[in-house]
């Protein structure tokens, strides 16, 4: 279907009074962003200016440094010039073939240049079958891949400057997409000429509510935000708090069948969004499966910390925390030796505990379960652009009036590392189609971020990212005890995700080279969330294991055999096989802790 050809059913607008309402949009426009230019610059939309630094993410110093490398190859500079010139000729002479030939000689050429098989932004029929806007496509796509390959093959930077190179550069190529404007996406324009610009009136009210909702920051809105209710659609396996302090609660769930293993579950969630991931709508909860499986299960649910809690360390989180739910598990079973669970940075802190109970000699821990958790940070991804000296102290001035990171920044942070999915589409969807987001459970938790105690954040970015000292025996100390994870001993399983953007798989694998123990690695399909959250009875995605567990991840990967479905049932194998005999089931409150409350608790609807 081409521009001007409306569908069937649609009335076609009146050209006069779509001319209105796009020129009284745009007035409002105009008058919104002078609005948003009185703001102050810290409270600026996009939420990224700071009074006393314009640059919080130290781009232009890395921008700047490539550029003048790159006048410096004057050879390059040309060959790769050359090679645009020469990709943009081809392209006009097959438009110019295909004009020549009509619909007919569109559907026959070969093109110069194709999305990625996972690229969804010109998934509408006219970007192939419009001369028009096959011709955007992929002079984009020709533009946009040589402006990459030029600026991240640029000589002589070192690595973190040539990452964050490579990382914005793409950034800025996706922000120019012709998906990314109304008057070059083809489903934007047809839907504006159907409805007579209703959608722009529509989608422009919701970027209002959603600058209004960020407080002057562009606060996306990806999902239904009254879709789901804690404790009915999300949260929802019953159970109760059995602890609390300053920074926990512990939840501890009702078992499902009459006898349970010996060996209870204690799972620690990431802090940085709520636990619920692990126990999200029923059919998609971990911890109702597990419970399903026979096993005891406890959750901590992180504080979302404020002023008052400024001042917590990261150490905090591993004694107030990690340790503080150990022994609570243990006076609400009885038993000394738990299974230990970690989700994400959640994992990372089991790490931390289990080479800080190692140095002492505490064996609590029985085994340890890594979902998509890194120890060793020296390939972190993406994120690892964000993390050098100049923005730790942007970043710590950013906090010290308030004495903690606020939520948003790091779901901002996090979505950038897929901004065509997690920013774009949404954009485009919202704002220029005018749509309302659907009910997802996924989008409604990544939403529900956590703020981070200032002190606690700095020493994590330190000591993990900027400066690998987990892996290095003695090089960190929490609570007086030397952490070195070679001294570790118990199984671990170590899970990572194929597509992972957080925690690479890659990353996540290099633990198999700091414990002392048995470590089966288990790799799943698809990305840091649905990688991990896959319910058996979806059949979706697969997972790959090598008995021979080579010590490499190329080797690792080469002689690993694929398997359908879910890794659950592997995991569950592995983990009854040492989770001892079966004993009656275990209810909260059974011994020494009397339930505080219902799950999902307090903590978790800050």
């Amino acid at each position: 279907m081409s521009v001007s050809q409306p569908k069937p059913e649609a009335t076609p607008a009146d050209p006069v009074a779509l001319a209105r309402e796009l020129n009284e949009l745009t007035g409002k426009a105009q008058a919104m962003f002078a609005e948003l230019m009185k703001v102050p610059a810290e409270r600026a939309a996009f939420g990224l200016a700071a009074p006393a630094n314009p640059d919080p993410l130290n781009v232009a110093p890395a921008m700047t440094e490539a550029v003048q490398r790159l006048g410096m190859d004057p050879a390059k500079l040309v060959q790769a010039n050359l090679q645009l010139w020469q990709q943009h000729m081809l392209l006009w002479q097959q438009m110019a073939a295909t004009f020549a030939g009509g619909r007919q000689g569109v559907q026959a050429r070969e093109p110069v240049a194709e999305p990625d098989p996972g690229d969804r932004r010109f998934r509408d029929p006219e970007w192939n079958s419009n001369p028009f806007f096959d011709y955007l496509k992929q002079s984009y796509l020709i533009t946009s891949r040589w402006l990459v390959d030029t600026m991240s093959t640029v000589a002589g930077l070192d690595r973190q400057t040539a990452h964050k190179v490579d990382f914005y550069t793409r950034q800025f190529a996706d922000a120019f997409s012709p998906s990314n404007f109304p008057w070059s996406n083809p489903e934007v324009l047809r839907e504006t000429l159907a409805t007579g610009g209703a959608n722009l009136r529509k989608g422009f009210e919701n970027f209002q509510r959603d600058l209004e909702h960020g407080k002057g920051k562009l606060n996306i809105t990806m999902t239904d935000p009254a879709a789901f209710e804690l404790g009915r659609d999300l949260a929802a396996t019953p159970g109760k708090v059995v602890f609390r302090n300053d920074l926990i609660e512990l939840l501890q769930y009702e078992p499902v069948t009459e006898q349970v293993h010996r060996t209870p579950i204690l799972m620690v969630p990431a802090w940085i969004n709520k636990y619920y991931i692990l126990d999200l709508a029923p059919g998609k909860s971990l911890v109702a499966w597990l419970l399903g499986q026979g096993y005891t299960v406890f959750v901590v649910s992180w504080v979302n910390p404020d002023e008052s809690r400024a001042d917590k360390e990261f150490e905090h989180y591993l004694t107030e925390g990690v340790i503080a739910a150990l022994e609570a598990v243990e006076a609400a079973t009885g038993e000394h030796e738990v299974h230990g669970v970690g989700y994400c940075l959640g994992g990372t802190l089991l790490g931390v505990a289990l080479g800080y109970l190692a140095q002492i000699g505490d064996q609590r821990f029985k085994t340890a379960t890594m979902l998509a958790a890194q120890v060793d940070f020296s390939e972190p991804g993406d994120l690892a652009v964000f993390i050098d000296e100049p923005q730790l102290d942007n970043l710590d001035r950013m906090m010290a009036e308030k004495g903690y990171l606020d939520g948003q920044a790091m779901f901002t942070t996090f979505n950038m590392l897929r901004a065509n999915d997690l920013i774009w589409s949404f954009f485009i969807s919202n704002y220029l189609m005018g749509k309302d987001p659907q009910p997802f459970d996924l989008l409604h938790w990544n939403a529900d971020a956590t703020r981070m105690p200032r002190k606690m954040h700095l020493y994590y970015l330190r000591q993990m990212y900027l400066y690998n000292n987990l892996v290095k025996p003695g090089a960190m100390t929490l609570a007086g005890v030397p952490i070195d994870l070679t001294k570790v001993t118990v199984p671990v399983y170590l899970q990572a995700t194929r597509e992972d953007h957080i925690a690479p798989f890659r990353s996540v694998f290099k633990a198999r080279h700091n414990y002392s123990g048995p470590v089966r690695f288990v790799l799943s399909g698809s990305g840091h969330i649905a990688g991990v959250i896959n319910p058996p009875d979806k059949h979706k995605y697969q997972y790959w294991l090598n008995a021979d567990e080579p010590w490499e991840v190329d080797a690792w990967l080469r002689g690993a055999t694929a398997h359908p479905g879910s890794w659950w049932p592997d995991w569950d194998a592995w983990l009854s096989f040492q989770s001892g005999e079966m004993v009656p089931a275990r209810h909260p409150g059974d011994r020494n802790l009397k339930p505080l409350a219902d799950a999902p608790g307090s903590y978790v609807r800050t």
